[in-house]
């Protein structure tokens, strides 16, 4: 293993500790265990490390018989190293589970949460200074991130910057010396920066590329254009063509600003939005205010299993306001249905609205 893949390998750990803590402190929530199974499912290794943990976990449960395990011993010998590297006690947890389906893993990790959250707190007193290395390395193998249809992740990347993954999405980070690099490959992130004046953290996204300036923003790819929305901060905002340099010049976003653009299309004008609203995904909500039918029934297409369809064509054009949850179609159903003249029948494979 590489260094750059240990230093992934050490951020995943990290995230692994930090759901660890987060059990200990009380049974998750329905958004924090939908966010934990998304991580155990996005790969094996962090199956792997969340097991590791479990594994010194064990091994600190020693030292109330065998002096050899004692926390003073373990100490001594962690302070005669330069480093500790958790992972050299990772293969005796990890070589139990490799090739058993994922589900078999689950009352495993389950039932080793609590005793996890232990070794983690006990890792950081050997050696502290590792927490602020995993933080910040200046170069780690890219780690790729995805969700599916109707599907949302949070997650803490290794500068304790974090991530936001709406539905269908996916994304590409690495980090250098010199830059935070992360590729919106499809569908839509929104970041919450930790600022670092010496590394800047930058995202690319189809024709636009993203410099933070230590803010909160989101950016969405669509058929032909990036848009960019800031929730608290600055960004700078520019364009990059393939095979070129960058195209200046940037553009600067300040908080409830959005930017459209579009290859070919450079420069762009900024406007006003309500930026909350725009981002009301991130509470799994969608917000429309006197916004047409079709756009909203886009909206919510972009969640649903069933897909809306609307059958009578003059209905698109229909001005509707409100506030749904992204994952309650019943809800949006029975809104439609009290609209005069608006028709709903729910099929096995779509919602289809038409003129009653």
């Amino acid at each position: 293993m590489n260094s750059n893949e240990e230093k992934a390998r050490a951020a995943i750990a990290e995230q692994a500790g930090e759901w660890f803590l987060a059990n200990k402190e009380g049974p998750l929530d329905a958004r924090d265990a939908a966010a934990l199974e998304a991580w155990f499912k996005a790969s094996p290794v962090h199956i792997e490390e969340f097991l590791g943990v479990s594994a010194v976990a064990r091994d600190l449960q020693q030292a109330r018989s065998d002096p050899d395990y004692s926390v003073e011993a373990i100490l001594a010998r962690a302070r005669a190293e330069d480093e500790i590297s958790v992972k050299r006690l990772w293969p005796r947890a990890t070589e139990t589970v490799r090739g058993r389906p994922f589900g078999g893993w689950l009352p495993a990790i389950a039932a080793m949460a609590a005793v996890a959250a232990l070794a983690v707190g006990m890792l950081r007193i050997w050696n502290p200074a590792s927490d602020q290395k995993a933080l910040a390395p200046d170069g780690f193998a890219t780690l790729h991130l995805s969700t599916r249809h109707g599907e949302q992740l949070t997650q803490r990347l290794p500068d304790d910057s974090v991530l936001h993954l709406n539905t269908d999405s996916a994304v590409s980070v690495r980090y250098s010396k010199n830059e935070r690099l992360v590729i919106l490959e499809s569908g839509q992130a929104a970041f919450e920066v930790v600022h670092a004046a010496q590394r800047a953290f930058r995202v690319q996204a189809g024709s636009a590329q993203v410099i933070d300036l230590g803010t909160k923003f989101d950016v969405r790819l669509e058929q032909s254009s990036t848009l960019v929305t800031v929730i608290e901060g600055r960004v700078n905002v520019g364009q990059t063509n393939p095979g070129q340099a960058q195209s200046p010049p940037y553009i600067e976003l300040t908080a409830d600003q959005q930017i459209r653009v579009a290859k070919g299309a450079w420069p762009a004008s900024p406007v006003a939005v309500d930026a909350k609203g725009a981002t009301s995904w991130l509470h799994r909500q969608i917000v429309f205010h006197d916004e047409k039918l079709e756009q909203v029934a886009a909206e919510f297409n972009r969640y649903l299993a069933k897909p809306i369809e609307i059958v009578t064509p003059e209905l698109r054009t229909m001005h509707i306001s409100g506030v749904f949850a992204t994952d309650d179609s019943a809800a949006f159903i029975a809104f439609l249905r009290s609209l005069k003249g608006v028709r709903v029948e729910v099929t096995a494979s779509a919602i289809r609205v038409s003129r009653d």
